[in-house]
């Protein structure tokens, strides 16, 4: 009997802890995947449509992998933005970080401090100053919107005609946008009559194009090189009654904007993306990181696909801000 008794007691302590390791395994297996988000407030349109977009991402994500936890936080200045990471990473105790700097040089050594915490990092948009630190890097490709726009408008002019150009803030972005544009109309018979920044703001947008209306009797085409802008354009060519004169080519994506060219407006044929749903490229490529066994550590720069009538519909959010 007392061979017996020993026999069942060891039974019942390895059962015992046989039960414990696998109701931590289990607990384990219950312990969510952590991705933090970090970016711009709602502060203007395209910001507007990147807050919007990444929303929509976490409840589809979340929906779709139980064991995920995304986690979206939006910052009204660079320090704030700095004080949301350390949050994410002290207190949220996040796997993973995807952020759009607010600025990229402020937003450098915050997300380089949650990199050296052991996240596996996305960056969007903005790059950081110093090169190497991200895991993944999402982004539209400026120098193409431009190349696209200014492709579409030689074509359209057949190779010769007068246009002006809204820029938007002075920064590397508009730079190579503008550079873009005007590579693809190199050797044309186009002529640049003006350009000048309107800030990608619609006020801005309308203003500078008050002052090239009232100085240029003869417009064929507009380059709006954001679709803020553009709006400010329109109203300015409407009160001018200069719409049967000319076309406006704008860029980003904005709902009015493709709803314009989904309808047919002679106004704005044509819209080039630069999507703010570039977010929600980065939030799914980062959960592949976790729910998958693929490879994603890279680049992915997104197209600047042309919106035409035909294919607008596939570009529409209604329910989106920008």
């Amino acid at each position: 009997m007392k061979t017996i008794t020993k026999f069942l007691g060891a039974a019942c302590v390895v059962g015992l802890g046989l039960a414990s390791t696998l109701a931590s395994t289990t607990a384990l297996a219950q312990e969510k995947i952590k991705i933090g988000v970090s970016i711009p407030a709602a502060t203007h349109g395209w910001a507007g449509g990147l807050n919007y977009h990444a929303e929509q991402a976490e409840k589809r994500l979340e929906a779709t992998y139980p064991n995920l936890d995304v986690i979206v936080v939006t910052a009204n200045g660079a320090g704030e933005q700095a004080n949301d990471l350390e949050d994410l990473v002290s207190v949220q105790n996040i796997d993973a970080l995807v952020v759009l700097p607010f600025e990229s040089d402020p937003l450098t050594v915050p997300v380089q401090q949650v990199k050296e915490a052991g996240k596996f990092v996305t960056v969007v948009d903005r790059g950081l100053s110093l090169p190497g630190i991200e895991d993944v890097y999402v982004a539209g490709n400026n120098p193409e919107l431009g190349r696209v726009s200014g492709e579409y408008i030689k074509d359209r002019l057949d190779g010769k005609g007068k246009i002006v150009i809204l820029r938007g803030i002075p920064t590397v972005i508009d730079e190579e946008r503008v550079e873009g544009f005007m590579t693809a109309i190199e050797g044309s018979d186009i002529e640049v009559l003006d350009m000048k920044h309107a800030n990608w703001n619609r006020d801005d947008g309308y203003e500078v194009m008050q002052d090239f209306l009232s100085r240029f009797p003869e417009i064929d085409a507009v380059w709006a090189q954001d679709d803020d802008i553009a709006l400010g354009v329109i109203e300015a060519v409407k009160q001018a009654d200069r719409t049967d004169e000319l076309f406006i080519v704008g860029g980003a994506g904005m709902k009015d904007i493709i709803k314009r060219v989904m309808d047919g407006d002679e106004l704005t044929p044509i819209d080039v993306l630069y999507p703010p749903s570039m977010i929600a490229t980065a939030m799914d490529i980062t959960a592949m990181k976790f729910v998958s066994n693929a490879a994603v550590e890279g680049r992915y720069i997104l197209g600047a696909t042309v919106v035409t009538q035909e294919n607008a519909e596939n570009f529409y959010f209604p329910d989106s801000p920008f």
